[in-house]
C-alpha cells in the first residue's frame, strides 16, 4: 500500500479504475488533538474508526470544471460523495501527526475534469485537511489533480477547495465562478457582526482599541489608535468582542487568569494552523512570563534588594547561578503548561536555578562589546542597522518646529571633533567625501522626553552620535551629544552636552556611559519602530498645529520602512477578502503572511498591552504605542523598498549601471550588502512570476479582484492615510511588481534582520540597555568619584545607571523567545506544500529563485571569511548571518533555535 499510486501508474490500474468509472485519491489529514498543547504524540490512529465511513466521518464531492450540472448549468457537475476508506499506515508522512487516507471516487469521462471539491465533516471534532490528490483523472495529461487545502474543517459546514490551478478572474472556468465568489463572501463575513468563535473564518477590520484595559483601572487606559488624524494607525483583524464597560469605544479584554481563552484570542482559524506552531509556543511562553516568571523575578528582587554590582553578577545569569526561589506561581503554571514549555522558557540547572544561554556577543570575549569599534559596527551589522544616515549639513539641524520647540540645532562643533578626524580632513571635506555619518535620535524622543522622564525609573537623554568613515571601511565615533528638555519649557530648545571619545581615566568612563545612553535610545527605537514598525530614523520639518498635544504628536515626517507587524496586517486581511485563493497574487503573497495575524493578536494580548512586558522593559512605557502612531502618520509604502531606503538615508546613491539601481557609500555595510542582493533576487522572482499572468498592463487593469484588493488596502486597511498622493495607482505591472516585492522583502528579510539578532546582541543587556535610570555624573558627585576610582567602582556606576536587575532578567527572558527559529520554519525560497501551483512556468521560476538564494548563502559565507571586510565579524568575532537565507536547509535543523541565521517567509514571531 506504501507506493500504491506509483505502482498503479506503472501497471495501469488507475487507467483501469477510470474505465470502470472510478478514480483513486489520497487525503492527508491532521487531527485536532495532534496540535493541542498537551498532546505532542497524538495522531489519527487513536479512534480512527470514528473518522472512516459514511455515517460519522468525512465526505468529498468533486465539482467539474468542464461539465455543467444538468440541474444548474451555471455550476459544474457534482460527483457522488466519497469517504475516507482506510488509513495508509505504511505511507510515512514527512510531518509528525499527519495521516494519509485512501479515497475512491465515482467519476468517468462524462464528468469532465474536477476543478473543485466540497468537503463535509460529520466527525465530532475538527481536523486539518492538508491535501487531496487524485490519480488517473480523465482528460488530464498526467492524470493528476491536487487540491491544496491546509485548512481546518469543522463539523457542520460544507467547505469548498479548488484544484491548484491559477486563474485571473476573467480566466476562471465559468462553471466554478460562483464557487469562487461565494468563498470570498464567506471570508469577508460582512453579514456576521458578532463576537467571532474559534471555528470562524471571517476577515474584518478594527481599530487598535484593545491595547488598554479601562475596566481594570484608569492607569490601564490607553488611547485608541486609528480612526483619527491625530492618532492614525493601520487596522487590525476584528475579534468582535464586546465593548469595555467604562469606555464603549474600547474593546473589552480577556482576563489574564483565563490562560487558554486569552491565548485563543480570535484570528481566522487558518491563520494558525501549523503543527506545534511557534506562535502557539510563543503565546504560552509570554503567558508563562506574565504569570510565573515575572512573579518569580519580582520575588527574587524583593528578597535581594541589591542591584547587580558587577559585570560578573550579570554574567552569572548564563551560568545557572541565579537561584529561583520556591514559588506557588511556578507550581501553578506547571499545571497549566506542559513541562516541555517550562523547560524552554525557564531553562534550569536542576530545578532551582535560572540558566540562560550565553549570548553570542560575549562568547568570544567578555568585554569586546565595550570597544568603540564594536559600538559603531553594530550600526551597520547589528540588530538595528536601519537608522544610520549620512551627514549632508553641519552643524546638524533639527526637524522640530522651532515655533513650538525652539532651536534644536546640534551643539557639536568642528573644534570638538576635528582632533578625531583622520587624514587632516575638515568637516566640510569629510562631508564632501561621504565620510561623515550620524545615528540621530534627538528629534525622535525630544518631544516626549519630559513626559517619559516623569515615569518611575527613567532618566533618558535624546542622543546624537557623530561618526567618521575610516579608510579601512570601519566607523569611528567623533562625539555623542546628550540632550534634556529645557528646564524653562519645551519652547526654549534643549540643554545639551557633548562628550568626546576619550579612552582613559574618568573621561573614558564618562564616554562609556555616553555610549550607553545612546544605546538606550537605539534599543527603544528598535523595539518600537524598527521591529514593530520597521522605519529608519529620518526626521523632517514638522507641521504647526493648533494645540500643544497635536504638536507633540506630529514630529515625524518621512520614514522609509514598511512595518514588519502592524502595517502588514491590512494586506493580509485584504488579500483574503478580495483575492481568491486561485488568484496569482494570492498564491504569490500568502506564504509571506503565514501566522502574522496570530502573532500580532498574541502581542496585543501579552506584549504591547497596557502593563505588558513591552511597557515594563522599554523606557517609553505607556507612551510607546502612541509614539508609533506618530511614526505611522508619515509612513509611505512607496519608500519601503531597500534601495529607496538606502538612498533616503544617504547611505547609497542612484546608479543605473548597478543591478540594484544604487551604489553603496559604505562598501562594507553587511546589512545593505546582503540585503540588496536578496532584494534583487525577490524582485526577479516577482517579475518573472507576474509576467506569466500579466503579459501587459491591460491584463492587469482588467483584473477586478486586484482592483478591489488595492482599493480596500488603501481605503479600509490604511484608511487614515487614504488621501495621501503617494499611493500607487496600480495601473501597471511594474507598480504591482514593486508593491509585491516590498511586501515580501519586509515580511521576510527585513523582519529577519531586525528580529533574530535580538538575543545574540541584546541578550547581554549592558551591550544594548533598554533603560537609563540616572543622570550623567558630574564632578563633585559621589558617582563621579566612583568613576575616578575606576575598576569595579566605575563598573558599578555603569550597571546601576542602565537597565535594572528586574528589567534585565525579564527582558532577556523575553528576547530569548523572540529570537528563536521554529522547528517548522519555512524559509525564503521554500514552500510548505510543493504542489502549491500546477503552473510549470511558475514552478520553474520559483526554482530559479531558490537557486539564486542558495548562491547568496555561499556569497555570504565567503564574505564572512574575508579579513578585509572588518564589519562582518568585528571585535566580538560574530559573523553577520542575519540575512543568510537558509534556503538550502530543507530539514530546518541548521537554523533551529538561537542561531541568528535564516530568513523565514513571514512575520511569524
Amino acid at each position: 500500500m506504501l507506493l500504491h499510486g506509483f505502482f498503479d501508474r506503472l501497471t495501469g490500474k488507475n487507467k483501469e479504475a477510470w474505465k470502470e468509472g472510478r478514480i483513486r485519491g489520497t487525503a492527508v489529514l491532521v487531527k485536532q488533538a495532534v496540535l493541542d498543547i498537551g498532546d505532542f504524540s497524538a495522531s489519527l490512529l487513536d479512534g480512527v474508526h470514528n473518522i472512516l465511513g459514511k455515517d460519522d466521518g468525512v465526505s468529498f464531492v468533486l465539482v467539474s470544471a468542464t461539465a455543467p450540472d444538468p440541474s444548474n448549468v451555471t455550476r459544474g457537475k457534482l460527483g457522488n460523495p466519497a469517504h475516507l476508506e482506510e488509513m495508509v499506515v505504511t505511507m510515512k508522512s514527512t510531518a509528525a501527526g499527519e495521516s494519509v487516507f485512501k479515497v475512491t471516487f465515482d467519476w468517468d469521462a462524462s464528468h469532465g475534469i474536477p476543478g473543485a471539491v466540497v468537503v463535509r465533516n460529520t466527525y465530532r471534532s475538527e481536523f486539518l485537511l492538508k491535501t487531496l490528490t487524485l490519480e488517473g483523472v480523465p482528460g488530464k495529461p498526467d492524470g493528476t489533480v491536487v487540491f491544496v487545502a491546509n485548512s481546518w474543517i469543522y463539523p457542520g459546514a460544507d467547505r469548498v477547495f479548488f484544484a491548484n490551478d491559477t486563474y485571473l478572474p476573467s480566466k476562471m472556468p465559468p462553471l466554478l465562478v460562483q464557487y469562487r465568489q461565494e468563498e470570498l463572501n464567506n471570508l469577508r463575513g460582512d453579514s456576521t457582526p458578532r463576537e467571532y468563535k474559534e471555528h470562524d473564518r471571517v476577515y474584518r477590520y478594527d481599530y487598535y482599541n484593545d491595547i488598554g484595559d479601562p475596566d481594570k483601572g484608569e492607569e490601564y487606559a490607553r488611547p485608541i489608535l486609528g480612526g483619527t488624524q491625530e492618532l492614525p494607525y493601520p487596522r487590525r483583524g476584528r475579534t468582535g468582542r464586546p465593548p469595555a464597560e467604562k469606555d464603549p469605544k474600547a474593546e473589552s479584554r480577556i482576563p489574564v487568569y483565563l490562560v487558554k481563552k486569552a491565548l485563543e484570542i480570535y484570528v481566522p482559524r487558518d491563520e494558525r494552523f501549523g503543527h506545534l506552531k511557534l506562535s502557539d509556543f510563543l503565546g504560552y511562553s509570554l503567558k508563562a512570563i506574565t504569570e510565573a516568571i515575572l512573579p518569580i523575578i519580582r520575588t527574587y528582587v524583593d528578597t535581594t534588594p541589591k542591584e547587580f554590582d558587577s559585570f560578573e553578577d550579570i554574567y552569572n545569569l548564563y551560568d545557572g547561578l541565579l537561584k529561583v526561589p520556591d514559588s506557588p506561581a511556578l507550581a501553578e503554571i506547571k499545571k497549566k503548561i506542559p513541562f516541555q514549555f517550562i523547560k524552554s522558557i525557564l531553562p534550569v540547572a536542576g530545578d532551582d536555578f535560572l540558566n540562560l544561554p550565553l549570548p553570542q556577543v560575549i562568547k568570544s570575549d567578555k568585554f569586546a562589546w565595550r570597544t568603540d569599534e564594536e559600538f559603531t559596527r553594530e550600526m551597520l551589522a547589528g540588530v538595528n542597522p536601519v537608522c544610520i544616515k549620512r551627514v549632508t549639513e553641519f552643524p546638524i539641524k533639527s526637524t522640530l518646529d522651532q515655533s513650538v520647540y525652539g532651536d534644536h540645532t546640534s551643539t557639536i562643533t568642528e573644534d570638538q571633533i576635528r582632533p578625531y578626524l583622520e587624514e587632516g580632513l575638515t568637516v566640510k571635506q569629510a562631508m564632501e567625501s561621504n565620510r561623515l555619518f550620524i545615528l540621530d535620535h534627538h528629534d525622535n524622543f525630544m518631544p516626549y522626553l519630559e513626559r517619559i522622564n516623569k515615569l518611575e525609573g527613567n532618566y533618558i537623554y535624546a542622543s546624537r552620535t557623530l561618526l567618521f568613515l575610516k579608510a579601512d571601511g570601519t566607523l569611528k565615533p567623533l562625539a555623542i551629544e546628550l540632550s534634556l528638555s529645557h528646564p524653562d519649557g519645551i519652547q526654549y530648545g534643549a540643554e545639551s552636552t557633548v562628550y568626546p571619545p576619550v579612552k582613559d581615566g574618568v573621561g573614558g568612563q564618562i564616554w562609556q556611559l555616553a555610549k550607553a545612553y545612546a544605546s538606550v535610545n537605539d534599543s527603544a527605537w528598535h523595539q518600537l519602530i524598527s521591529h514593530w514598525y520597521a522605519y529608519p530614523c529620518i526626521m523632517f520639518q514638522t507641521k504647526k498645529s493648533a494645540t500643544l498635544h497635536t504638536k507633540v504628536l506630529s514630529f515625524f515626517e518621512y520614514f522609509s520602512r514598511l512595518n514588519t507587524h502592524a502595517v502588514i496586517e491590512p494586506f493580509v486581511i485584504a488579500t483574503n477578502r478580495q483575492l481568491s485563493v486561485v488568484h496569482p497574487v494570492h498564491k504569490l503573497l500568502s506564504p509571506h503572511y503565514r501566522d502574522t495575524m496570530n502573532i500580532n493578536a498574541l502581542a496585543r494580548t501579552t506584549l504591547i498591552n497596557a502593563g505588558g512586558v513591552f511597557e515594563l522593559t522599554v523606557f517609553p512605557g505607556k507612551y510607546a504605542l502612541e509614539m508609533s502612531s506618530v511614526v505611522y502618520k508619515d509612513w509611505k509604502l512607496t519608500e519601503q523598498g531597500l534601495p529607496d531606503d538606502l538612498v533616503k538615508r544617504g547611505m547609497a546613491v542612484r546608479d543605473p549601471s548597478s543591478s540594484y539601481g544604487v551604489r553603496l557609500l559604505i562598501k562594507d555595510y553587511p546589512y545593505a550588502v546582503d540585503g540588496l542582493v536578496i532584494w534583487w533576487a525577490i524582485e526577479q522572482w516577482v517579475k518573472e512570476y507576474l509576467a506569466i499572468y500579466y503579459p501587459n498592463d491591460g491584463e492587469l487593469r482588467a483584473d477586478k479582484e486586484l482592483e478591489g484588493w488595492w482599493k480596500e488596502v488603501r481605503e479600509v486597511g490604511h484608511e487614515d492615510l487614504k488621501e495621501k498622493a503617494w499611493w500607487p495607482k496600480m495601473q501597471t505591472v511594474e507598480e504591482l511588481a514593486k508593491t509585491c516585492t516590498t511586501i515580501i522583502w519586509v515580511a521576510s528579510a527585513l523582519h529577519a534582520a531586525v528580529n533574530f539578532g535580538q538575543y545574540p546582541y541584546a541578550g547581554y543587556l549592558p551591550n544594548r540597555p533598554t533603560v537609563s535610570r540616572r543622570k550623567m555624573p558630574v564632578e563633585g558627585e559621589k558617582e563621579y568619584a566612583q568613576l575616578e576610582e575606576g575598576g569595579e567602582e566605575a563598573d558599578k556606576v555603569f550597571i546601576h545607571t542602565i537597565t535594572s536587575q528586574f528589567q534585565t532578567i525579564l527582558g532577556i527572558t523575553l528576547i530569548e523567545i523572540l529570537s528563536k527559529h521554529a522547528s517548522d520554519e519555512v524559509y525564503l525560497g521554500q514552500r510548505d506544500t510543493p504542489e502549491w501551483t500546477s503552473n510549470a512556468k511558475a514552478l520553474e521560476a520559483f526554482k530559479r529563485f531558490g537557486t539564486r538564494l542558495v548562491e547568496i548563502e555561499k556569497r555570504i559565507t565567503a564574505m564572512n571569511q574575508d579579513p578585509s571586510l572588518k564589519n562582518r565579524n568585528g571585535p566580538v568575532n560574530m559573523p553577520y548571518t542575519l540575512l543568510y537565507p537558509n534556503t538550502s536547509d530543507l530539514t530546518g535543523e541548521k537554523g533551529l533555535g538561537l542561531t541568528g541565521m535564516g530568513i523565514p517567509n513571514s512575520v511569524s514571531i
